[in-house]
């Protein structure tokens, strides 16, 4: 027999649920996604988790699969330690049991772990990605929204609310765009996909989405390369402010516009390097994730496998 833990990773574009074993490995044919988004109905959002899981769950018919449990990975903010979510994005779920909803989908009576995406990017860097030897790392996650999560001398850090780590409602200096969360400045409303699209197209760039605006500037559109360059710079920055209160040696970053240029991981170290004369802050690495677009998933499932880590 082998043990596996049902990993859930819910985005503000998309939930996707997958089966991962005891060394992070996501079980071939294991991987299902469903679209969420921000206008979606509570019901539409219960809909897609419920499909997700239970296609993901389907793979667990061999008698060699072991399940033990259910880690979920959310965007944020989440409501405290209970299972309830409340991501910015997706409006239409405010307290939302989501650690329920997932427990009445599992054949057994299993546990159910619930944190922030940006805590499982960082669980799954330490465990098999690019932060094994590393104790004091970040996670982030730079894509719809902006997530992070902290682990320090080993020890993941949660918090009272469970939303320690939250870089995305960090203020960014220089910086007074509007945010979703009610306060200005924010590097996910500066650094997102969707508002550097957004800040895009007030330059005059005329493009909808991150992957046009990846095309563009691949082809040497000035303004489109300029929101990238803006992007990652406010990434490095609250980076490097984190990194000051908090003195970490690694961050690692995941998500789908942490792709949208080659060189977005290499700017975004840049900004961390010159960002002042402190050689504890401008020494703290900036790396992608190792995991590609597993990383949240192996992260969710290490709520279950790696459970003393987050104890």
């Amino acid at each position: 027999m082998t043990d596996y833990a049902l990993a859930v990773d819910l985005g503000g574009t998309k939930v996707e649920a997958a089966l991962v074993d005891v060394t992070g490995r996501v079980l071939p044919g294991s991987r299902h996604r469903r679209t969420t988004g921000a206008t979606s109905t509570a019901e539409a959002l219960a809909a897609s988790v419920t499909e997700a899981v239970e296609s993901a769950l389907e793979s667990a018919t061999e008698p060699e699969i072991e399940l033990i449990g259910a880690g979920i990975g959310s965007a944020g903010p989440i409501a405290g330690r209970t299972g309830n979510v409340s991501p910015l994005n997706l409006a239409a779920w405010r307290d939302y049991p989501l650690g329920e909803l997932v427990g009445d989908l599992l054949p057994a009576a299993l546990p159910v772990t619930l944190r922030m995406d940006g805590i499982c990017i960082a669980l799954a860097e330490v465990w098999v990605g690019a932060a094994q030897t590393e104790s004091s790392v970040m996670g982030m996650i730079v894509s719809t929204g902006v997530g992070g999560g902290v682990i320090l001398d080993g020890r993941v850090i949660t918090g009272r609310s469970g939303n320690a780590g939250h870089i995305g409602h960090l203020q960014v200096a220089g910086f007074d765009d509007v945010c979703a969360c009610g306060a200005r400045g924010c590097l996910e409303a500066v650094a997102s996909g969707p508002r550097t699209v957004a800040w895009a197209r007030t330059q005059g760039w005329t493009g909808t989405t991150g992957e046009e605006l990846a095309a563009s500037a691949g082809q040497g559109d000035a303004t489109a390369r300029a929101a990238i360059e803006r992007s990652a710079g406010a990434v490095g920055a609250a980076i490097a402010s984190a990194s000051a209160l908090v003195d970490l040696d690694l961050v690692a970053i995941g998500g789908g516009f942490s792709h949208v240029a080659d060189d977005y991981i290499d700017l975004v170290q840049a900004a961390v390097a010159h960002h002042s004369d402190f050689a504890f802050v401008t020494s703290t690495r900036v790396v992608a994730s190792a995991l590609s677009g597993e990383g949240p998933l192996i992260g969710a499932a290490a709520l279950i496998h790696q459970a003393e880590r987050v104890a």
